[in-house]
């Protein structure tokens, strides 16, 4: 297959152990998919390690090659295997390629040896926790139902102990979503992190119960709903544009931000057309997305074929352009297109008031929430092309909340030349 459909860059989610996990978290969408390998002892064999290595590093076509570990819980591999990792792509690295290692973990099985690990060879670590102990242990639970939040935090300060890289991983769940500011506070007061993803957990099911693959058009009583999801989004981006601009990172609000500014908002759930972030499984097989590990989706065995043909493949290509191109018509025509680009695939399973399908099931929350930001992220963009910091928007909006009825004629501090009334001060007061 012609090299043309070859993104410059492809990001491979590997799963060493497959869906085996030490944990059982409620809402977690891969545990049922070790039914897809029956007999399976879910362990990533050193032959299909070296395979992996080699073909990632021959299909990257620009200088950064990102070698992403998952699960289940990647872990439960045992420190050696990765150290065979690290061996492996100092024998195929290319001259000028750099390696990024990332992990995403629950955390709950780290030491100070795996933290020594992480931080000698850069390794970015990416960790569970749904907020505060109340909140967290209502869904992240062990095999005998117990919570995990005490294991997980006890990782976590094992990671800013040995100055690791890391960020946070937080699932936005049915009970969670109504407490945003508590997860919030906790995260950025507490626990002392400083970059944050917000997951909205989907899951969807039918009239048989919940199914190993994407199926049914109803959702879970786990399962975020959509104006809760904008609400959650809004309330603590409130927050944030107040107080934490440049100091704590939200991947939700830099992607937002990069939209406002015309660019690639840098999370593929934002962008116009997916397909370069792949899943593979233990045993070698090649998946076209995480979310998407099931047959109809395989594009074959890396022991068989090449990633880089594997992932130039027309299936696939035809995959990532399916998202652009199968949105219905009040998505094209919605005025929040250009941020949300229909959000992901996963999560388009309703039908729009004519009967046309493919609406996202969080539309209405993500709607709300790209509206309600708007106007900041305009100021924050239009600061940013000034020259300014991102940061200095926590400023004006200060000033522009303290002049209220007064002090409008002033300039606006965007740097237009124009007054802040008739720059980003419209329509905020009421005043013109």
């Amino acid at each position: 297959m012609t090299q043309n459909y070859l993104p410059p860059r492809i990001h491979v989610l590997a799963k060493p152990t497959g869906s085996i996990c030490n944990l059982a978290c409620a809402y977690c969408y891969f545990l049922d998919k070790k039914a897809l390998y029956p007999g399976s002892k879910f362990c990533m064999s050193d032959e299909v390690l070296e395979n992996y290595i080699r073909q990632l590093i021959t299909a990257h076509r620009s200088p950064q090659v990102t070698v992403a570990w998952q699960g289940g819980e990647p872990t439960l591999m045992g420190i050696d295997f990765y150290r065979r990792a690290i061996e492996l792509q100092e024998k195929y690295r290319k001259p000028g390629v750099n390696f990024e290692n990332t992990m995403q973990t629950n955390g709950t099985l780290l030491d100070d040896e795996w933290c020594q690990f992480f931080k000698e060879n850069n390794f970015l670590i990416g960790i569970s926790i749904d907020g505060p102990r109340e909140l967290h242990d209502i869904y992240r639970v062990d095999k005998k139902g117990e919570g995990s939040f005490d294991r997980a935090m006890r990782g976590l300060r094992l990671l800013q102990k040995h100055g690791v890289e890391y960020n946070v991983l937080t699932t936005v769940n049915r009970i969670n979503a109504d407490h945003p500011l508590e997860v919030y506070h906790f995260l950025r007061d507490e626990a002392g992190v400083d970059w944050i993803q917000f997951i909205p957990v989907v899951e969807r099911i039918n009239e048989e119960g919940y199914t190993l693959y994407q199926k049914g058009d109803t959702v879970s009583d786990r399962s975020v709903q959509p104006e809760q999801f904008g609400s959650f989004l809004s309330r603590i981006f409130d927050e944030w544009v107040r107080n934490d601009v440049g100091k704590l990172f939200v991947q939700t609000f830099e992607a937002s931000a990069r939209r406002w500014l015309g660019l690639p908002s840098g999370m593929c759930v934002l962008e116009e057309t997916c397909g370069a972030g792949l899943a593979l499984e233990h045993n070698g097989d090649l998946y076209s997305c995480d979310h998407f590990v099931e047959p109809d989706y395989l594009l074959g065995n890396i022991m068989e074929k090449e990633i880089s043909e594997l992932a130039a493949s027309e299936k696939q290509y035809r995959f990532g352009q399916d998202k652009r191109n199968t949105l219905p018509k009040v998505c094209c025509e919605c005025d929040v297109l250009f941020a949300c680009q229909g959000e992901c695939p996963k999560n388009r399973f309703l039908a729009t008031s004519t009967g046309e399908p493919g609406l996202n099931y969080l539309c209405k929350g993500w709607k709300a929430f790209f509206h309600h930001i708007d106007f900041p992220m305009k100021l924050m963009a239009g600061l940013i092309r000034q020259g300014y910091p991102a940061s200095e928007v926590m400023r004006v909006i200060a000033l522009e909340e303290a002049f209220a009825q007064t002090g409008r004629n002033e300039p606006c501090p965007c740097g237009s030349g124009k007054k802040f009334k008739r720059c980003h001060g419209q329509g905020k007061s009421g005043q013109k």
